[in-house]
C-alpha cells in the first residue's frame, strides 16, 4: 500500500506559478512511476504530467507542455509539480497518482496508476 499525500495547492493570479508536492512515505516509492492528473469543475479526469520511477522519462499533456515540469526526490519520497505561466483555465483538483508504469503509452492513462492522493485545489483567477 503507498499513501500519497498532496500539498502545494492555492490561488494564484494568471501567469503566476505554483509547485505542488506529493509527499509518498515507504520504502516503496522510488519503484514507482508517479503521475499528475487533474479533474477541472465540470469536466473529465485528465492526465497532467509524469515521470519514470528514476526520473529519467517524462511526459507532458500539450495543454502544459513548456509550462509545467515534473520531478522527483526519490531520496526523499516526493514528487513534484511546478507550475509557471497559469492561466484560468488551469483551475482544477490535481491529484497525484503511482503505479507501476512500464511502457510510454502507458504513462497518460489513469488506469495504469494503482495508488492516488487525496487531492488539492488549483485556483487560478484573473
Amino acid at each position: 500500500q503507498v499513501r500519497l499525500v498532496e500539498s502545494g495547492g492555492g490561488l494564484v493570479q494568471t501567469g503566476g506559478s505554483l509547485r505542488l508536492s506529493c509527499a509518498a512515505p515507504g520504502r516503496t516509492f522510488s519503484s514507482y512511476a508517479m503521475g499528475w492528473f487533474r479533474r477541472a469543475p465540470g469536466k473529465e479526469r485528465e492526465f497532467v504530467a509524469a515521470i519514470s520511477w528514476s526520473g529519467g522519462s517524462t511526459y507532458y499533456a500539450d495543454s502544459v507542455k513548456g509550462r509545467f515540469t515534473i520531478s522527483r526526490d526519490n531520496a526523499k519520497n516526493t514528487a513534484y509539480l511546478q507550475m509557471n505561466s497559469l492561466k484560468l483555465e488551469d483551475t482544477a483538483v490535481y491529484y497525484c497518482a503511482a503505479g507501476p508504469v512500464l511502457r510510454s503509452r502507458d504513462y497518460d492513462a489513469a488506469r495504469s496508476y494503482d495508488y492516488w492522493g487525496q487531492g488539492t485545489q488549483v485556483t487560478v483567477s484573473s
